[in-house]
């Protein structure tokens, strides 16, 4: 008699990912990396390939990150202060860096988008909180998409209400094929089009020499208001460090499934969009600097729409033309960013199916957030200015470094640090467990303290929400 013995399956790690649809192949717009693809890339082509299909999530958050208030902020920069703010750019690299590579390893390793993370681990209050602080923020850095779209097509000449609703459309039709792909390769398409700001610089000629110097070597506007600069240099680093960015590089890079194998590769995308994000700040200052240095516009900043109509005068038409179309794109990938965040942590702290993976009968509430939310900016806030948004994006650039300076002083105050070496292997198959398993987080003084300041910052936007609608209200 001959008996046959079978080893048993072993069963898949259980982990914390919430929707189906977030674990498979990753299906990116320049590639495909089978779930089942465990191969070592030794080659150097295979490297190219497997970072050709990883692109995407990194570029994405900082070329959207250049999105119509930062036109506003930077070409403001160049226009009243030449080329002598250049070097808050480079202090903000390691800044962007650390906070965007941080989401990406915690989106990797958990599977769980950060508004789920937040409500498990702190409960429905702050769980809640983080959402509508999210949705409020998220509704005014749309307003602003909204008002450099109309910027945008007003000095090209098109009607101003039919190309918002055609922006608004874009947008969402985009998001909305089922098709992971189909709207990354849009989004990186959309990417490309921030490039037209590099044929902008060589029209101009700004100085090569003044501009490398003004980069590296920190120095303030000669002649000008300190409470100006300053307001203005609070105002670039609350246009490139948003909290939208942090979310949305979370929750995105999961839906593109990317775990914790690939982050290396993941990392170089941010890196990549890092750089051009840089380029053309960069680039908006120094031809904003060059064309209007000498002239009656130079320290008289209004709108990005001024900045076209001042780059025709003194650069030529296709300068203002390139500059409009440019911000017409960088106006609609900020809406697109920005509306995916809210979608995305809607759609994960109320339990919805939340992915682009899904199509709109598939993922229904987490559509209906994602096309209302553009649909809504654009209805009720058709006449706000971009120096009301760029001065809410100010105060908030305020609370983040107060809330950044107590931390630090805290820290050091007692010495917190790790308590030794973490070990690490194996981390590329690290996977949290289901969030049920954890254990309850313990919190601090400081941390009460913090949540405590995130709640009245909360009130603080609501109120600035309310106000505008009653404006509204009384004014129809």
């Amino acid at each position: 008699m001959t008996t046959t013995s079978t080893t048993p399956p072993v069963p898949a790690p259980r982990t914390a990912v919430l929707d189906d649809a977030h674990v498979g192949d990753i299906r990116g717009a320049l590639g495909t990396i089978k779930l089942d693809d465990n191969a070592p890339r030794t080659a150097l082509s295979a490297k190219l390939k497997t970072l050709l299909a990883i692109v995407g999530p990194g570029l994405i958050v900082m070329v959207g990150d250049n999105d119509a208030g930062a036109f506003g902020t930077y070409t403001q920069a160049g226009q009243n202060y030449g080329t002598s703010l250049l070097w808050t750019l480079l202090l903000l690299v390691p800044v962007l860096y650390v906070n965007q590579e941080m989401v990406l390893r915690l989106g990797a390793v958990t599977g769980v988008d950060q508004a789920r993370l937040i409500l498990e681990r702190f409960g429905k209050f702050w769980g809640a909180f983080s959402v509508i602080d999210l949705l409020l923020l998220n509704a005014l850095t749309i307003v602003a998409e909204f008002i450099g779209i109309t910027l945008a097509v007003g000095y090209l000449g098109l009607p101003k209400v039919p190309s918002v609703l055609l922006a608004a459309a874009i947008v969402v039709v985009a998001a909305s094929t089922g098709s992971f792909r189909r709207f990354e390769r849009t989004a990186i398409l959309l990417c490309a089009g921030s490039l037209l700001l590099v044929p902008i610089f060589f029209l101009v000629h700004p100085p090569a020499g003044q501009m490398a110097h003004d980069f590296v070597v920190p120095g303030m506007p000669a002649h000008s208001q300190l409470s100006d600069v300053m307001l203005l240099i609070i105002a670039i680093v609350g246009t490139t460090v948003a909290p939208w960015q942090l979310f949305f590089q979370q929750s995105y890079a999961i839906d593109k499934r990317i775990t914790p194998r690939f982050l290396r590769y993941e990392k170089a995308d941010l890196w990549i969009g890092i750089v051009i994000v840089v380029i053309g700040a960069a680039a908006m200052m120094g031809f904003c600097a060059a064309a209007f240095a000498g002239h009656g516009e130079a320290g008289n900043f209004t709108d990005a729409g001024a900045v076209a109509a001042g780059l025709e005068k003194h650069a030529g038409k296709l300068a203002g033309v390139l500059f409009a179309i440019a911000l017409l794109d960088a106006s609609i990938i900020g809406a697109s960013a920005v509306s995916l965040s809210t979608a995305y942590a809607i759609g994960d702290v109320l339990g919805l199916k939340h992915s682009l993976h899904r199509g709109i009968k598939g993922a229904k509430g987490f559509y209906a957030v994602f096309a209302g939310l553009i649909l809504t900016a654009a209805v009720l806030f058709p006449d706000s200015s971009s120096t009301t948004i760029l001065d809410i994006m100010a105060v908030c650039g305020v609370a983040g470094i107060l809330a950044l300076g107590y931390a630090e002083t805290r820290r050091r105050h007692k010495g917190w640090a790790l308590s030794g070496p973490v070990d690490r292997t194996g981390k590329g198959s690290w996977r949290m467990p289901p969030l049920r398993e954890l254990p309850a987080p313990v919190l601090s003084t400081g941390r009460k303290i913090g949540l405590a300041a995130l709640r009245t910052y909360l009130l603080a936007a609501m109120i600035l929400v309310i106000v505008r609608i009653v404006q509204l209200a009384v004014a129809h």
